[in-house]
C-alpha cells in the first residue's frame, strides 16, 4: 500500500520549463559568459536573479499566447527527398525537393513551455522587501 502511495506520489511531480528573458537587460549591462548565478523565489511572483554576486534582477512571468516548443539540433548528412505524394498536377514528379549540396539538421523535440521569466534590473534602494521575500 504505500509503495503504491510512493509512486502515486511521483505521479503527481510535472516538471515544468520556464524560458529565462534576459534581453530587456542584455543593452543595459555586460553579462559576464559563464559567470556563477543563482535563481531564487521561483514559486514567487517576482524570482529574483543574482549574476556572479553582482548583478540582481527581478524577473515576472509573462504567460504565452501558446505553446512554445524547445528542439535540440544536431548536424546530419543531406538527405534528398524525391517528390511522391499524390497530386492533382504533380509538377515536382521525378524531381528532388531539397539542394543535396547544403547542409541538413535533425532537429528533436525536448519539451514545451507557457511562461515566460522576464528580468529587468533591480536597482539600488529598489524594494528591498521582494528581496527579503524571496530569500527566505
Amino acid at each position: 500500500m504505500e509503495q503504491n502511495s510512493q509512486c502515486h506520489d511521483h505521479e503527481l511531480e510535472k516538471e515544468e520549463y520556464v524560458l529565462m528573458d534576459l534581453d530587456d537587460v542584455s543593452d543595459q549591462i555586460s553579462l559576464p559568459t559563464n559567470a556563477p548565478y543563482v535563481l531564487s523565489g521561483l514559486d514567487t511572483v517576482n524570482p529574483i536573479l543574482n549574476i556572479d554576486g553582482k548583478i540582481k534582477l527581478v524577473g515576472e512571468y509573462v504567460e504565452t499566447i501558446g505553446t512554445c516548443l524547445v528542439f535540440s539540433g544536431s548536424d546530419t548528412s543531406p538527405v534528398v527527398h524525391e517528390e511522391t505524394g499524390p497530386s492533382e498536377a504533380n509538377l515536382l514528379s521525378g524531381k528532388c525537393t531539397g539542394d543535396p549540396k547544403q547542409t541538413s539538421k535533425q532537429v528533436k523535440p525536448i519539451t514545451q513551455f507557457h511562461k515566460i521569466l522576464k528580468f529587468r534590473l533591480l536597482l539600488e534602494g529598489e524594494n528591498e522587501e521582494l528581496v527579503k521575500a524571496t530569500s527566505t
